[in-house]
């Protein structure tokens, strides 16, 4: 038996990630790829290694450059996809709240929102741990 690589790890989180962010079930993208809902929860979790033409496929499906699944792992990223906590992304709480905000239309709104958010991110991050 192989050994886990981590890359494969990395790889079905932004899987997971970008299907949970589409509203899409593991058994809805097996469907579209022709494959059961738990290969697709095999490939989330890292226990199987995604073929490069099946994860082309995926990109497809998901809408993402292919790239988007190995950009943490070169050096020329964007500085921005590398903050991005995938863990964070595939909490239920955190969906619902990009969902949330996606629904807003107007943007003055979605604006102070957004900076609502970062003042009450930079209180936490000021405040002492108990």
């Amino acid at each position: 038996m192989r050994k886990r690589d981590p890359r494969d790890a990395e790889i079905g989180k932004r899987v997971r990630t970008l299907r949970l962010q589409r509203g899409m079930s593991q058994t809805e993208l097996g469907d579209l790829l022709e494959i059961t809902f738990q290969q697709v929860q095999k490939y989330e979790n890292g226990s199987n290694r995604v073929s490069a033409g099946r994860l082309q496929r995926i990109a497809e499906i998901l809408d993402v450059p292919i790239t988007f699944f190995y950009s943490a792992y070169g050096e020329n990223q964007p500085e921005q996809a590398q903050k991005i906590d995938f863990d964070f992304l595939q909490s239920g709480d955190s969906i619902r709240l990009v969902r949330a905000y996606s629904r807003i239309r107007e943007r003055g709104v979605r604006l102070e929102l957004l900076r609502l958010t970062e003042a009450i991110a930079g209180e936490e991050a000021q405040r002492p741990a108990r």
